[in-house]
């Protein structure tokens, strides 16, 4: 054990182990059963174990060492012939080769004269180029053979293929071969009406330069008491200004508005629901630091709620007097208030635009056509509406009709529209990409989503909810314009 210690060193965990295993405390009891203790801290087994082994593996290695045999006399006389013919063929190898070394050596000597020097420069240079014997082709020929050149489609396969489908309609597909000899300049600007009409800088960024400042950006103005030239003007324009702005800022009386927000989505062309909610705002002339402020106190009726599902007022504010009667009485402030809640039943909820998605799925082209129309009993057309239709993937090609503007990572297109007239044929909007489906998928999980958003101000309100004075002839507030927005407006 002394001797394992000092050949394989020994760590306080195995130290630990040996005086752990070791029995007894005595040096007499340590010595006695050294040979144990070693045998348990190895992990290996006793010699009486291993002894029958060992006295097995010597006994066949005894066997092994007396064992002889013999060839028979047929199989030595067999090798001896194969090895003298073989060596007798090695020896004519050698001496060919040696001869042929010297016949070699005497042809390549360095001053003997060459029979090329009489030769002719046509023949030097056409003996550059081998020859095959058996074809009689150059290697010239034999390079162009192995070319492989990409046959035609045939002449059914380059036609374009006829769509009638309503609102697809169109010439897909097909291989046009132009002969008008076209530049690589128009065939590379060719590409931008994928995009409805390219990307051209100037329809989104104006000619014009934004002007620099000069010096130190206006700091140089600070010490001097009078204001630059160019912001002095007298007389004309400048006094219609002043006027304009005063006659917005002076309010005559308390003034009264609606805020209405509108959702609603679309299923294809099926409206699968709809919700209306308003606020009325009430704005009282501004607070005046130098006089005493009376509160703001009248009486007013709410007309056209046959349609309201649920009405709520500010208790604070306001107070119910019934048959459509209110009182408002409230401090003046600097900021319009909320003064009444309410929304409309389903079933009334007026719908300002109506829209449809309709999808088509042919091979690996998918096209999207997005319908939409105004409803015509707006008392105005509805102006500045954006249709935004959210793709499923990032499409390497994209054809949209008309021009729209591509988000890439958003993966939004979004469209622009003027104005919406309230009777006419309704609008459409396109768009075609490739996809890379399976030849069985039929697209029905693909998820194209459609957001519309508009606004709109105006005498009267979305829902018809109108607000008048309690008494006839009677001011006691001013009904300023109304307003509507889209909330969450979409079809899918």
């Amino acid at each position: 054990m002394a001797l394992d210690i000092v050949l394989r060193g020994v760590s306080s965990i195995r130290l630990a182990a040996m005086l752990a295993s070791m029995h007894g405390d005595g040096i007499a009891k340590m010595v006695h059963s050294a040979v144990h203790t070693e045998s348990k801290i190895r992990g290996a087994d006793t010699w009486g174990n291993v002894e029958p082994q060992a006295v097995d593996h010597e006994a066949s290695v005894g066997a092994f060492s007396n064992a002889s045999f013999e060839l028979p006399s047929e199989t030595l006389q067999a090798g001896d012939e194969v090895a003298a013919a073989t060596f007798s063929q090695q020896g004519g190898e050698e001496k060919d080769s040696l001869g042929k070394a010297d016949e070699t050596e005497a042809e390549k000597d360095p001053f003997a004269a060459s029979d090329r020097i009489n030769k002719p420069p046509e023949e030097l240079l056409i003996e550059g180029f081998k020859k095959d014997k058996d074809s009689g082709l150059s290697d010239m020929s034999k390079a162009l053979a192995g070319l492989e050149i990409t046959s035609l489609p045939p002449a059914a396969a380059t036609e374009a293929t006829q769509i009638t489908v309503d609102g697809f309609e169109g010439r897909y597909g097909g291989v046009e071969f132009g002969t008008g000899g076209s530049t690589l300049k128009d065939d590379f600007e060719g590409h931008n009406s994928a995009w409805g009409g390219g990307l051209d800088a100037s329809e989104f960024v104006g000619p014009k330069k934004v002007p620099k400042d000069l010096g130190l950006g206006g700091l140089e103005f600070i010490n001097t008491s009078e204001p630059p030239p160019a912001a002095v003007a007298k007389g004309g324009d400048a006094d219609k200004i002043v006027d304009m702005l005063v006659q917005k800022t002076q309010m005559k009386g308390p003034e009264m508005y609606i805020v209405e927000e509108i959702g609603a989505e679309f299923r294809e062309s099926l409206l699968a629901r709809v919700g209306l909610k308003g606020v009325v705002y009430l704005k009282t002339v501004p607070p005046k630091p130098s006089s005493d402020n009376t509160e703001t106190e009248f009486s007013f009726k709410v007309d056209g709620t046959a349609g309201v599902k649920r009405f709520v007022v500010e208790n604070s504010k306001i107070s119910s007097l019934g048959n459509g009667l209110f009182h408002v009485r409230t401090p003046p402030s600097n900021e319009p208030m909320p003064i009444m809640k309410y929304s409309l039943l389903p079933r009334m909820t007026p719908l300002p635009i109506r829209v449809r998605l309709v999808k088509r799925l042919s091979g690996t082209l998918l096209s999207i056509m997005i319908q939409y129309a105004s409803n015509p009993d707006l008392p105005v057309p509805l102006n500045d509406v954006t249709i935004v239709l959210k793709l499923p993937v990032d499409p390497t090609l994209l054809k949209v009709s008309p021009k729209a503007v591509w988000n890439r990572s958003e993966r939004e297109l979004k469209w622009h529209i003027d104005e919406i007239p309230l009777k006419g044929d309704p609008g459409r909007l396109r768009a075609r990409l490739p996809l890379e489906i399976d030849d069985d998928d039929d697209g029905s999980d693909l998820e194209i989503v459609g957001y519309v958003k508009f606004s709109a101000i105006g005498k009267q309100s979305l829902s018809g909810i109108c607000l008048g004075p309690a008494s006839e002839g009677k001011t006691d507030f001013y009904e300023v314009d109304h307003r509507y927005a889209s909330g969450v407006y979409i079809c899918n």
